[in-house]
């Protein structure tokens, strides 16, 4: 295993600082992301891909747990550090100078699965998050997602109905995946620490419901939580059929989309999805 000077020599020498502009708080604690990369299993001789590395702290633990790392990174600064790590660790990581947002994964990975893992810039997290849910095709060539949010995004996406943090995040993570908090993460973990606390979401690819297109439960959640406290007769207007379905599907058109459990969602999308 490749001997790496300190993660804070490595900065230090590089002159790097995390970005604020880039979203970017860095982690230094190699155990921390030791475990980090320990949540979603062995992961030894597996395609990993990891968006925004920084200066490499969980690369270096994907590495030494003998992953194959592909590792997107728009911050030019960084890429010498990651440089160096290639060299530590000889055809076990890929960089790729890019926007995630921007680019196609699956075709980056030559269409073979992989597993992700990430501290995600925060600024990019959702999107990314939502994007790589979405799509037709499922199971998706992803095995896995281990991602860092701040807190309260973690808890929306593993939220359940009734509560005000219940909402489109977690009807999208939950109704065909299996989406769990896998860790807390203390603020004081990170460079510089941000002003909230952290936690990192594992979620696992599930069953696919029959009959459900996943474009039309995206609009259908779009629109419902699109008005927060509206009732669903409202916030439904625009898209067709549903305040025609509620009823079909036994839903009180005066309810909340934040009551309407991700069973009652699909339930609706099956029949808009006719």
């Amino acid at each position: 295993m490749a001997d790496l000077p300190p993660l804070r020599e490595v900065i230090a020498r590089h002159g790097l600082s995390a970005s604020k502009a880039l979203g970017q708080n860095f982690l230094f604690d190699e155990q921390l992301l030791d475990r980090i990369a320990a949540i979603p299993g062995d992961l030894s001789g597996k395609q990993v891909l990891e968006v925004g590395p920084g200066p490499g702290g969980l690369t270096r633990a994907l590495l030494r747990s003998g992953a194959k790392v592909t590792a997107i990174e728009m911050d030019k600064r960084c890429l010498p550090a990651l440089a160096e790590l290639s060299e530590a660790f000889p055809g076990q990581l890929r960089v790729i100078e890019g926007d995630a947002l921007r680019l196609d994964h699956a075709e980056l990975m030559g269409g073979e699965p992989f597993a992700v893992l990430s501290n995600l810039p925060y600024n990019v997290g959702t999107a990314l998050f939502v994007r790589w849910l979405g799509g037709e095709r499922w199971p998706p060539l992803w095995t896995s997602l281990t991602l860092m949010f701040q807190q309260e995004v973690a808890q929306r996406i593993v939220a359940r109905p009734g509560g005000s943090i219940y909402g489109r995040l977690a009807v999208l993570a939950q109704w065909r995946s299996n989406a769990k908090l896998a860790m807390k993460v203390h603020r004081s973990a990170f460079t510089p620490p941000p002003k909230v606390m952290s936690a990192i979401v594992h979620v696992e690819p599930g069953a696919m419901p029959e009959g459900v297109s996943a474009r039309v439960l995206e609009r259908l959640t779009e629109a419902a939580f699109g008005q927060r406290r509206k009732m669903l007769r409202q916030s439904l207007k625009g898209v067709s059929g549903a305040v025609e379905a509620l009823a079909e599907v036994g839903i009180d058109p005066q309810r909340r989309a934040e009551t309407v459990s991700v069973t009652e969602f699909v339930a609706l999308a099956r029949i808009l999805s006719v």
